[in-house]
């Protein structure tokens, strides 16, 4: 299909736009993208829910009121909350309590009906999978992933592109170690817990005490935080957001040391150059990808190619099962100088992920 003028010109100016060097030269496996609404948005701009957090409560209390779940009286208070709540995750995390039972603890819950009904068929929603396509291919390369949002956008196009995707949530200890040691490829950790999931979704970290209070979790987290170069995609108010901070942000400290980075919309430059002033407190980059949304996923595309064109360090080693064939593995180990019969080294393979030291 022929662009037309409007979107050739969009993307001649998004293929000369300059990139952070210090962004551009990360290795994928040293990243680690944070996905919000945005990249949602971008996706399946069919389901309003998916736009915003405004847009997703919303939603929901439509939702809630055609199921008849929400007191008419309470639907007309959280709609005025909404228009005036500057802290919406405050409103969503109210919202999630009202529709849960009255013990302290978040399931089950109304709210997961409400989100099944507004995700229905998800998969058929997805017009523009150019910013999937793109995190797919950092995914390849060993970039991790994970997400405050409910949704299972990437799960769905990932499978229909033949990856063996698989949806994370916090309470499940075990693959959350497993995923944040690099040992789950294809895993993406959803923070706040995912809408088909039965055990809920969580807004206030209290959801997650079991988590939160366990050392070795909490340690391997933030060694990700301290290790990694962040990569904020479609988020707004992920640094507000209290399950994240309270994973990352509380507890590590000289952030501002750190070398993350976050893709915004500048749609005004006071505030976008206060942003970036701000975040650098936080060891984060503010990085304009343009100043319409429209932008967005041309602009990620073009940034992961130009990620993508780094050469591996490990690019120059000899691989037996690429350069000399499989029935040459002891000819490979003797290029590498690896042939001790006292102890062998194991020829690296093309998917081996690498662990955090």
């Amino acid at each position: 299909m022929m662009d037309s003028p409007e979107g050739a010109t969009t993307r001649s100016e998004q293929k000369f736009r300059k990139f952070l060097k210090s962004l551009i030269r990360k290795q994928p496996r040293d990243l680690l993208l944070v996905i919000g609404t945005g990249v949602s948005a971008a996706v399946a701009p069919g389901i309003p829910a998916l736009c915003s957090w405004r847009s997703c409560i919303e939603a929901v209390l439509g939702a809630a009121e055609q199921l008849e779940v929400l007191h008419p009286g309470d639907v007309a208070e959280f709609r005025r909350k909404v228009t005036k709540e500057r802290d919406l995750l405050v409103v969503a995390h109210d919202l999630i309590r009202k529709m849960s039972p009255r013990t302290g603890d978040t399931k089950p819950n109304f709210f997961q009906d409400c989100l099944m009904e507004v995700f229905d068929n998800l998969e058929q929603h997805i017009q523009n999978p150019v910013v999937l396509q793109s995190i797919l291919r950092l995914m390849e390369r060993g970039t991790m992933v994970l997400t405050t949002n409910y949704d299972n956008l990437l799960e769905i196009f990932g499978q229909q592109q033949g990856k063996p995707m698989e949806s994370l949530d916090l309470k499940d200890k075990d693959k959350v170690l497993q995923w944040a040691r690099g040992h789950v490829k294809y895993g993406v950790l959803h923070i706040h817990g995912l809408y088909t999931d039965p055990c809920g979704m969580v807004l206030d970290p209290s959801g997650y005490k079991d988590v939160t209070q366990d050392p070795e979790v909490m340690e391997v987290l933030q060694n990700l935080y301290r290790t990694k170069s962040f990569l904020f995609l479609g988020c707004g108010e992920t640094l507000r957001d209290q399950i994240f901070q309270a994973l990352f942000l509380y507890t590590v400290k000289n952030k501002v040391d750190l070398e993350h980075y976050m893709l915004v919309l500048k749609e005004n430059e006071d505030h976008f150059f206060k942003l970036q002033a701000d975040m650098l407190l936080h060891g984060i980059k503010v990085v304009s990808y343009g100043d319409c949304f429209q932008q967005f996923p041309e602009y990620v595309q073009d940034l992961t190619a130009q990620i993508c064109k780094q050469r591996s360090p490990d690019a120059d080693r000899v691989d037996s099962t690429t350069l000399l064939g499989t029935s040459c593995v002891d000819c490979a180990k003797r290029k590498l100088g690896e042939s001790s019969t006292d102890s062998p080294k194991r020829i690296k393979q093309p998917d081996d992920i690498p662990t955090l030291e």
